[in-house]
């Protein structure tokens, strides 16, 4: 996927053939129906926020899966796992601010934000249940394969 190319312009659950497995959480804020889905449903101000958000974008994952939809539940992982990113950033770094002023990357702090932390170790959790799950593995295989 490129960064603007037209294929954002899809519908990726009538066109499945149209979707490349990005690398990382490529795609996130782009590719629809799916961020319009999930991006909702999507917080990790602390762990109890992570805990419902991370529980709902599995339940959507299940969804897809059972929809035989990789794309969906491609960008699920996708997600989850920038939950985990993204509140990690946070515990680490106050105020989740990697870079300083001159564009240097800050010393991490071991945890700057304690809440940042539980609310990663959620998204952990789910998105490892995700990344480890043989149907997710296959059906990659086989989007791959097409």
């Amino acid at each position: 996927m490129s960064d603007d190319g037209p294929e954002y312009d899809v519908d990726f659950r009538e066109h499945p053939e149209k979707y490349e497995i990005g690398r990382g959480e490529a795609g996130v804020f782009k590719v629809e129906p799916y961020k319009s889905e999930l991006l909702p449903l999507w917080s990790y101000a602390d762990a109890a926020a992570a805990r419902e958000s991370a529980t709902a974008i599995y339940e959507r994952y299940e969804r897809y899966r059972d929809d035989d939809e990789f794309p969906g539940m491609d960008m699920a992982q996708k997600y989850l796992r920038m939950g985990y990113t993204r509140a990690m950033r946070y515990a680490k770094y106050p105020g989740g601010t990697k870079y300083d002023e001159s564009g240097d990357e800050r010393e991490p702090r071991r945890w700057a934000d304690r809440d940042k932390r539980a609310a990663a170790l959620v998204f952990r959790t789910y998105w490892t249940r995700v990344r480890d799950d043989d149907a997710y593995q296959r059906a990659k295989a086989a989007h791959r394969e097409r």
